[in-house]
């Protein structure tokens, strides 16, 4: 298991995360950070506003950026 740290990013601000977490392998960054979206994006959503415009970037401990999700590709939005 390897640290990681999965930071928070928009067009204009950054929230670093300083801890990181210990995931195994490019899969269980992938599902981390894709669970981190959707529960912002829920959180988001219960505020009444979903802000699609954010990635999270995923570090390795030399800060070499590993996996990077879209807010956009976390979810699927069907209209009627």
């Amino acid at each position: 298991m390897s640290l990681y740290f999965f930071h928070l990013r928009d067009s204009i601000d950054i929230l670093l995360d300083p801890e990181g977490r210990q995931l195994d392998g490019p899969d269980a960054i992938a599902q981390a950070a894709l669970m981190d979206a959707r529960s912002i994006i829920g959180h988001d959503a219960v505020n009444g506003r979903i802000m699609l415009n954010q990635h999270i970037d995923v570090e390795d401990e030399c800060g070499n950026i590993l996996h990077t999700l879209q807010f956009a590709d976390a979810v699927e939005i069907v209209y009627p």
